[in-house]
């Protein structure tokens, strides 16, 4: 299982990240919006653990939606330990 790791910057916008997790997670508005806060206070939030084929397609298509947006969004996969 991977950790899939939003980093916060200073470009994505709010918007862009919530909408990517409702469309890319399926979280509803207000957990996207605790998510977004959490990612936006702390550097970085794990946005989801999945099975590490899943977690590195969501992190491609994540990535090109924001590339295609004009967002320098970065995503990291991290192994799950424990």
């Amino acid at each position: 299982m991977f950790r899939v790791v939003y980093i916060n910057d200073n470009k994505t916008s709010i918007e862009f990240v919530i909408d990517s997790l409702i469309t890319y997670f399926s979280y509803t508005t207000d957990t996207a919006l605790v998510i977004t806060e959490d990612i936006h206070n702390t550097g970085s939030a794990v946005v989801a653990v999945l099975p590490f084929e899943i977690a590195e397609q969501k992190g491609v298509e994540i990535t090109l939606a924001a590339r295609a947006n004009g967002f320098p969004l970065q995503i990291r996969l991290e192994p799950e330990v424990g």
